[in-house]
This record gives C-alpha cells, structure tokens and sequence, in this order.
C-alpha cells in the first residue's frame, strides 16, 4: 500500500518472485468507470471505490484458498484496508511504502504510460490514513534492501542484537524491551561458570518476555533484521577484537557492529577501518550513566559512518535520556573514534568532579563536620551549583550501617579503569594542558600507595587547625570556580582534536547530550549549551568571565589557607595556578627557551623581530 508512485508495483513484483507466488497489480481491477474518472484528473469517491475494494478482498480469498499471494493498492484509508481483508484480517500483511511528497511527486513526473496525473498527488496525501499496525518501509531504500527489510518483519526477525550481558548490558536490554522493541541476547556458554546466562535473564523481567536468547552465534546473528543491528556491551580492548573475529564468519555486507563500551579511540578507527574491508560498519558510541542511566536511559556518543548511524539511530535515541526540552541526549558527533574520544573526556571531566568533591569534603573534616555535617552543607548547595555528582556524594555521606557512618569504613585507595590515562595521554598528545585531569588521576595514583603514606604520615609533622578562616559560602564559590576551569580544560581538548582530525565536533550539541543521563550532568554542563553555540572557548564568554571574577577571591582563600594548613587539595590549587598561568600575558617561559638555547641549539624567537625568525646564541 501507499500513494500512487511510491512503488507498489515494482516491489511487489520482486516479493512475490522472491516468495514464488502470485502478483497483482490492484489499477488492473478497477472498473472501466474508475479508469474514465481519474484519466479525466478527477479523484474517486468512496462509492467508486466499494466495488473495486471487494474485488480485490474476493481475489485474496480465492488465493489463499490455493496459497497466497502478493497485492498491490493504494489503500489509503483505514476503512479501504478494513474492506481489503475483512474476514481474512489474520492471515494478511500490510506492507506501507512511505516517502516525502516531493520524492514522489518527482517520480511521477518522470513516469511514463499511466493514467494517474501527478496533480492528484496532493490529494491522495491528504487523504492517506497512516496505519497502525503496517510494516513501514521508507522508499529511500535500494530495492533489494527494502526487499530484505519486508522479509525480515514477515519471517518475526528480531529488529536488534545485544552482545554481552553484563550489568550495562542487561540495562540496556530492558531499556529496548520496556521501549517496544524485538531484541535478541546474546551471552557466551562457559561450562559451569556462564551458563543459560541469557535465558535465565529473561525470566526474570516480564518486558523481556519477547526476546529472543542465544549462547550460540550464528544462531543469534540469524535471528536478526538485515541490515543485522549488533550492540557489543563486552570488556574494551582485546576481548572487543576477539568478539569481532568471532562474529565476522556470520555476518552479511552492510551489517553494523556497535561498540558500546570505553574503547580507546584510536583503537575504534583501526576497527572501523578493518570493517570497512569486510563490508561491514562499526559505530563507535560513547554510552553513559551507569547502570541506572542505561535502564533509565543513558548519554550515547555515536560516531562512525553517518549512513549507518542513521539505521540506528531510531534505536539509540529512543532509549537515550531526554534533554529539557524532550531531546534525546544522543546525536551523531562525528566520523572514526570521535564518539569514544568524546566519552573518554567526558570521564577526564568526571575524574575532576570526583575529586573536587572529595576535597570538598577534606576541607569541611578539617572545619570540623562530621558525615552528617557534611551531606548537609552539600545539600545547600544545590541551588547554586546542582549536579548528580553533588547529589550522590550527598547521600554517601547520609549512609549509616550499624549507626555508623559507611563513607568513613571504606578504604582510602580510589581504583580507575583507564579512560582517565587515556585522557592524560591525548592531553600531552595534542599538546593542550589539562592540568586538571591529570591532578585528579595521579591523586588516585597516590591513594594507592596506601602502606607507605601510613609510613611517611609519621615522619612528616602535620599542623592542620579548624581555625582555617573558610565559611561554606567561601568554599562553595571556590568549587564554582574550579568546575569552570574544569570544564574549560575538557572541552578545550574536545575541540582541538576537532581541529586536529577534521572532526568537526558541535560543542554545544556534545554539552546538550551532557545534560541528562550522563555522570557529569549538571546546572553549569546546561548553561554551557547555550555559550558554546557563540564560541569554542568559555573563558571568553562574558557572563563566565564574570562568574570567575566573582569566584577567584574565595578560590585563592581556600588554597591558600589549605597549604598553609598541610590540607591536600591538588585539583583546587591546580585550577588557581592554571588560571594564572592562562591569563598571563608574558611568562617565564622565555627562560626555558633560553635554557633549550644554551644547552641544545634548540633557537629562539625574539620579541622585536615578528619575522618569524629563529636565533641561536652563545651564551657563555
């Protein structure tokens, strides 16, 4: 069914072929009369097209008596299609050839030999009903592949693929089941260790009671929709490259592969580019917010192929958090590894968030407050500078077990997974300084060296006073002031690798699809919205210009006095040091130069020449 010209008749003909039975064209059975009407340029009426409709509906009887068959119709309105199959409704299938009325309308004026004017167009749009319960097939596709796509909803294939069934793996397959979609599941068979993994998971939620479960490749992948939509949800690094071998032998030309957990962007285009040799695609997707935001709905940082993401897209931005406005916190960002450089930052983001707080804490032990204390003062911030963070670390230090506070039994060594590394790493690399995520992960570095800190505590007088001089207010515009530079150093990175890899990066879509769903959503992440969509650097934008004026004075008081009281608190002080050193208009690095000069030949530039021209001196 569908508005004359989107092709009924074309893709009919090859369904029936490809199924070896019977086609017929719906036009061929219009009375004489019909035919004289709408030659004329007159549209029917509902009275012209009773008798047609019920010699249509009487034909797929008489075949189905024998076998089946494949019609071709307009069918426009509910109550034509109600005709079509009255008494025969279980055993018919609606197949909806929808396009925009511009593509038609173009193909009909091209089309030669039939007696449908082109003005009738508009009519029939305006008189289509779209229906319910139809396989829609959008006629953009080449026709072998809307053939493939026909046949995948007539044979009940699964419309997506989840490989991996660990804790973000199942969330996001209850996220797919609870959104109305066929899955099918996929987990490894390790005899005695991983067993019916994915059949067991599946009797455990009544919105999986669809999907379909697997432990055996092929059978899995053969259950799928072609184009095969395959989300890998398994450990980052080789296991992603041993899943991908494993799953090659079995999949078609034009399937798509995607990587959904922290790979490192490098390695994603290598991938990427090996598929692309094997006919295949591989979206590289950033996936965010833990177990809860992958049931609940996570931040997804696609990139790759743009045609391919569009096969998915319908997938991942259905399940995606969803921004103020009803956005989906999911958009394409870019080609290659763009979408795993974007959730690595997104962590090196998160590291210093982590660690802010963490200090934050430090600082009001030192003042004094117990847990207690301590989750109160965070709560009254939120007004001011709200975040999950903030809110979570609120209710850590509210938990108690036993009567005693939890926060204060966990051990003092904070473990990291590697994105922060890689972050530091793609700092240096790119030659941008992100002093403050390389703070935040060697402060977890140093928590590891538990034993010997135990054993240099000792040997090294600490004088800390809770006359520190510090109110609340005072230490909460210190962390406003920190979390700018924060932000400033993540996003500074995302847009030189822009540069770099001709990326081509919309920092304020990847700041949107940060405000919902995501670890470092948050009231500042909202703002910056709206000021990266006037510039790439958020220290140049007024109103932030204005907030880290107001901030610096509590910022400098809060380290200051800290230092002077033996407090640790890297990532507080690393953010005044950068902000002087960024707002220096001429610093000592005309010593170093100078230095490099004399030890190496290494040159220098001169302030009075603006040639460009390099010296050498003998210093000596």
């Amino acid at each position: 069914m569908g508005v004359s010209g989107s092709g009924k008749s074309t893709i009919g003909k090859l369904l029936a072929q490809d199924f070896k039975i019977p086609f017929f064209d719906g036009d061929d059975f219009h009375p004489e009369g019909n035919v004289v009407k709408m030659s004329s340029g007159n549209p029917l009426n509902d009275d012209d097209r009773k008798v047609w409709l019920e010699t249509l509906n009487n034909l797929a009887k008489q075949q189905l008596t024998k076998n089946s068959c494949v019609i071709a119709c307009s069918a426009l309105k509910q109550k034509y299609r109600d005709t079509l199959s009255s008494t025969i409704e279980s055993q018919t299938k609606w197949v909806h050839l929808s396009g925009s009325f511009e593509q038609i309308l173009e193909r009909l004026r091209i089309r030669k030999g039939h007696f449908m004017p082109s003005e009738l167009l508009k009519s029939q749009f305006e008189t289509l009903e779209q229906p319910k319960s139809a396989i829609t097939i959008d006629i953009t596709l080449e026709l072998k592949e809307i053939i493939v796509e026909v046949k995948n909803h007539l044979e009940d294939k699964s419309e997506f693929g989840l490989f991996g069934l660990g804790v973000m793996g199942k969330s996001l397959c209850r996220n797919l089941a609870n959104n109305g979609f066929k899955i099918s599941m996929f987990n490894r068979h390790v005899e005695d260790v991983e067993v019916d993994i994915a059949k067991n998971f599946r009797a455990e939620f009544p919105e999986l009671s669809n999907a379909s479960t697997f432990d055996d490749i092929s059978a899995f992948v053969n259950s799928l929709h072609q184009p095969r939509r395959i989300m890998l949800m398994v450990n980052a690094g080789k296991t992603i490259d041993y899943v991908i071998e494993d799953l090659l032998p079995h999949l078609s030309k034009n399937d798509i592969l995607i990587d959904g957990g922290n790979s490192n962007y490098k390695k994603t285009k290598k991938r990427n580019d090996y598929l692309k040799t094997k006919g295949i695609h591989l979206i590289g997707a950033g996936v965010s917010g833990g177990e809860e935001g992958a049931l609940k709905g996570p931040s997804i940082m696609p990139s790759g192929d743009l045609d391919a993401y569009k096969q998915v897209q319908p997938f991942l931005e259905t399940i995606s958090a969803k921004d103020q406005n009803g956005l989906p916190c999911c958009t394409y960002v870019g080609p290659e590894g763009s979408g795993h450089f974007i959730k690595m930052v997104h962590n090196g983001i998160e590291y210093v968030e982590m660690q802010l707080l963490a200090e934050v804490a430090t600082i009001l032990k030192a003042l004094g407050q117990n847990p207690d204390d301590i989750a109160n003062t965070l709560e009254s911030w939120k007004d001011r500078s709200n975040s999950y963070l903030l809110e979570i670390t609120t209710t850590i230090f509210g938990k108690k077990e036993g009567g005693e506070f939890l926060v204060n039994k966990v051990l003092d060594k904070a473990g990291n997974k590697g994105t922060g590394n890689w972050t530091t790493i793609a700092s240096a690399e790119l030659g941008v300084p992100n002093t403050l995520i390389a703070s935040a992960l060697f402060s977890r570095y140093i928590s590891f060296y538990k034993e010997e800190r135990i054993q240099l505590s000792k040997n090294f007088k600490k004088v800390i006073t809770t006359e520190l001089g510090i109110t609340s207010n005072d230490l909460l515009e210190a962390y406003q002031f920190a979390r700018i530079i924060n932000h400033y150093q993540g996003f500074k990175l995302i847009n030189e690798a822009s540069n770099r890899f001709n990326w081509s990066l919309n920092l304020s879509e990847i700041a949107r699809i940060w405000t919902n769903g995501c670890i470092i959503r948050s009231s500042l992440m909202e703002k910056l919205v709206e000021v990266f969509k006037n510039t790439t650097n958020i220290l140049t934008n007024p109103e932030i210009i204005t907030l880290i004026n107001l901030y610096k004075t509590s910022a400098k008081k809060v380290v200051s006095q800290c230092v002077l009281n033996d407090l640790a608190i890297p990532a507080f002080a690393e953010a005044i040091q950068f902000l002087n050193g960024i707002t220096t208009a001429y610093t000592s690095a005309n010593i170093i130069q100078a230095q490099r000069d004399y030890f190496g030949a290494h040159t220098y530039q001169r302030l009075d020449d603006d040639s460009g021209k390099n010296y050498h001196t003998h210093w000596n």
